[in-house]
Formats: C-alpha cells, sequence, structure tokens
C-alpha cells in the first residue's frame, strides 16, 4: 500500500553547508599546495560542475593529477577529502527537519552525485542513518522521477531543495502531486538571476530548521 506522503530532501546546501566545505577545502589547498594549484584545482572543479550538473571533487583531483602526473603530495588531498568532519557542517536544525517530516511519513535522501564521494558524504554526515538508510543518489535526480516512484512509491511528495530549477523540473512533471519546498541557502539560492529565472516554489523558507513550522507540516 501506497503512504500518502514521502519527504524528498537534497543534500549539498539543503541539508549541509556545501559552501562551508568548499571554502574550507580552498584553504587546505592553498595551505598545502600553494595558490596556483588552488587556482587551477579550482578551474577544473567548475569546469566539471558545468559538464555533470553537480560538485565532484575526486573528479576534479583526478583531472588535476593528469596534469601533475609526477607529485606524490596530490594524494594528501584526497586523504582531507575522506577524512572531513561533514556531520560538523550540518545546518542547524536539519536533522531534527527530517525527525519532524519522518512523523508523518518515509523521508528519502535524493541527491544529485557521484557514485563514491556522495553516498560517503551522506553517511559520514550522519543523513543515511538519519533516513533509516533510504537514500537515492543520482546523476540528474529531475530525470530520474520514474524510477524514484518506483523504488519510493506514494501519493504525494514533498521535495525540499536550494536549486529552484530542480524544484520547476520536478513540478512539470509531477504536478499537483508534488509541494515544492525552496531552502533559500547558499549560493544557488542566494543568485537572484536564478530567482528570476524559474517558478517560485509552494513553500519558501530562509532556513532548513524554519521547515519545522512550515504549513505543510502542520
Amino acid at each position: 500500500m501506497k503512504p500518502e506522503l514521502i519527504t524528498l530532501f537534497d543534500v549539498d546546501n539543503t541539508l549541509l553547508d556545501n559552501d562551508h566545505v568548499e571554502s574550507d577545502l580552498r584553504r587546505h589547498v592553498r595551505r598545502s599546495f600553494g595558490r596556483a594549484a588552488e587556482r587551477r584545482y579550482f578551474e577544473i572543479f567548475e569546469e566539471l560542475r558545468s559538464e555533470l550538473g553537480y560538485a565532484d571533487y575526486l573528479g576534479a583531483l583526478q583531472r588535476y593529477r593528469l596534469e601533475h602526473p609526477g607529485d606524490p603530495y596530490l594524494l594528501r588531498m584526497s586523504s582531507y577529502l575522506i577524512g572531513y568532519p561533514f556531520a560538523k557542517r550540518l545546518y542547524p536544525g536539519a536533522l531534527e527537519a527530517i525527525r519532524r517530516c519522518r512523523r508523518r511519513g518515509p523521508v528519502v535522501i535524493l541527491s544529485d552525485g557521484d557514485a563514491v564521494f556522495q553516498p560517503h558524504k551522506v553517511n559520514q554526515s550522519g543523513l543515511w542513518k538519519a533516513v533509516g538508510g533510504k537514500v537515492l543518489i543520482f546523476i540528474h535526480k529531475e530525470k530520474m522521477l520514474a524510477e524514484v516512484e518506483r523504488l519510493c512509491p506514494a501519493r504525494h511528495y514533498v521535495m525540499v531543495d536550494d536549486k529552484l530549477r530542480i524544484l520547476e523540473a520536478m513540478k512539470k512533471v509531477w504536478g499537483t502531486r508534488l509541494t515544492t519546498v525552496f531552502v533559500r541557502q547558499g549560493h544557488y539560492a542566494r543568485d537572484a538571476r536564478n530567482r528570476r529565472r524559474y517558478a517560485p516554489a509552494d513553500v519558501r523558507i530562509d532556513r532548513i530548521g524554519d521547515l519545522r513550522g512550515s504549513a505543510f507540516l502542520s
């Protein structure tokens, strides 16, 4: 029997402050490898983000390594990423928002990302445990809604995300079966051009902790 409601949560800049993670990595690369390495690594990182549609830290490191095949110290960067304290970068109220939504029905992580580092991030942050292992990670989640329905069937969905582009694309497919929640956190959400370019969400909140008081949860 289908549950009445499933709440879907994005990860980066929705539950977890990924801008802070990126800032920390920038400082680490600059201190350990110098400003030239920082500049080139993040040039590759942004190129990959444009190509893939998501942040691929390890993929950028692989490309950077191809340009510097004789530098054995680059492996320290991967160690930094794998050992990063992601649990400390959860937004205030993120876990409480998940707990509150779970009182109304199943909660699922629905994220974009690579097949290695993104699951690691979700696990190390404590989000995997918080949703009871219900985690879906796709390359482009807005294009995988039929698969989401197959794996997590429900009569109605709520999608919580910091990207209006994603929310608009999902709304076009699911229509009234979807309630979209826009969280104004992170650089995408604060970009005024993005807010003008895409349709407004059904619900808008300034912080993920505010989800506790949202109308659809009352």
